[in-house]
């Protein structure tokens, strides 16, 4: 009996072995066995009529279109033309194959569809008083913010400037250090200041950069074309930023609950800066945006200077009623609600009032094509 099992382990494995050197012998000639190689090659033989047919058929049409352009061929090559019934496909000779084959339909939020393809397609700068936007980011945010509008106008043809305001952004200093509205826009004075004589741009706020975009209208009418409030502090007179934030009375609200208060003077002084709670800023101010984008803004807001919030502006008919105001609402708005941003235009009526619907408070991540659109329509106003 122990002779038998050892006679049958032997076969075994010299089957096994025999096995091996066949994979060994398949791997070396493309990894396919005998029977599949047999069923390549009698494959091969079937389709050799078809590929001989397909190639005269070719070879016939390419000699018609020489001898139709006298000796070379006048129009691309229609990859779409029936090779094996060349008569059928003739009627499409003059057509140009798409770049792609795929009959999925496009849309503006296909990730495969370059903005720019259907945005900027109709764009003309020529005649435009300007074609140079600056953008002026919100409370916490930076230029960062404003990426895929940068983009989108300078693909458009446009120049386009986003500045960090005082400690925002990259800007080194210490949010809590800032005491005045002027101290935190002096970037955007300073770039304003820089411009040639009759130079001029459109000038474009977020949020609390509002006050900073109508501030900057009072001191510097001339060099601006137009102004952009986009979900923007657009105060009146006597106003601040507060006050137009305080109509807002339930004490339960996502601002109130996500406003974090620092104390860098101590407790007993007031507040030096707000923070915003991390786990609060997606319902706050993305609700309506991609998860990347509410990453990116995790970790690059910084602190709002508590003391500019606070402050009045005197804003006057002879220097900031003569430049040109537009508004765009966000209609699903959790930070500034629709109704506070209707109440500040029934009390100051810009121009003209625009509305993006499906958008959050931060319009440059959740409807970012839709946001250029209307710049550029701006842009284009007479």
């Amino acid at each position: 009996m122990g002779l038998c099992f050892s006679r049958r382990a032997t076969v075994r494995k010299k089957q096994s072995r025999r096995l091996t050197n066949q994979s060994s012998s398949s791997a070396g000639n493309g990894g396919i066995g005998g029977s599949n190689r047999w069923s390549r090659i009698r494959s091969t033989k079937k389709e050799e009529p078809i590929i001989h047919e397909r190639a005269l058929a070719a070879a016939i049409l390419l000699q018609q279109e020489l001898q139709n352009s006298g000796g070379a061929a006048a129009v691309p090559f229609d990859r779409s033309t029936s090779l094996r019934y060349p008569n059928g496909g003739s009627a499409k000779r003059n057509q140009t194959l798409p770049r792609s084959s795929s009959s999925r339909a496009r849309s503006l939020t296909d990730p495969l569809l370059h903005p720019q393809q259907l945005l900027n397609q109709d764009v003309k700068l020529e005649g435009l008083e300007t074609n140079h936007f600056v953008l002026v980011h919100g409370g916490g945010f930076g230029a960062w913010c404003w990426y895929k509008s940068i983009a989108l106008l300078e693909e458009a043809g446009f120049k386009v400037t986003a500045i960090d305001l005082t400690g925002s952004g990259v800007h080194s200093f210490d949010s809590n250090s800032i005491t005045s509205l002027s101290q935190y826009v002096k970037p955007l004075f300073d770039f304003l200041e820089k411009l040639a004589d009759g130079e001029k741009v459109i000038l474009v706020a977020h949020d609390f950069g509002g006050a900073c975009l109508s501030y900057s209208m009072e001191l510097y009418p001339s060099k601006i074309s137009k102004a952009v409030f986009i979900a923007a502090a657009m105060l009146t007179s006597g106003q601040s930023t507060l006050d137009m934030f305080s109509q807002k009375t339930d004490s339960n609200d996502l601002m109130r609950q996500a406003q974090i208060f620092l104390y860098a003077n101590g407790n007993s002084h007031p507040p030096t800066a707000i923070d915003l709670d991390k786990s609060l800023l997606r319902d706050l101010l993305f609700n309506q945006s991609p998860s990347k984008d509410v990453a990116l803004a995790s970790v690059s807001m910084r602190p709002i200077p508590f003391l500019p919030v606070l402050e009045k502006l005197c804003l006057s008919d002879a220097k900031y009623g003569t430049v040109r105001r537009f508004y765009i609402e966000t209609q699903d708005d959790n930070a500034i609600p629709i109704s506070v941003q209707e109440s500040m235009v029934s009390k100051s009526p810009p121009e003209k009032v625009f509305r993006l619907k499906g958008a959050d408070h931060s319009p440059f991540f959740s409807k970012p094509q839709a946001l250029h659109k209307l710049l550029v329509e701006i842009s284009k106003i007479p």
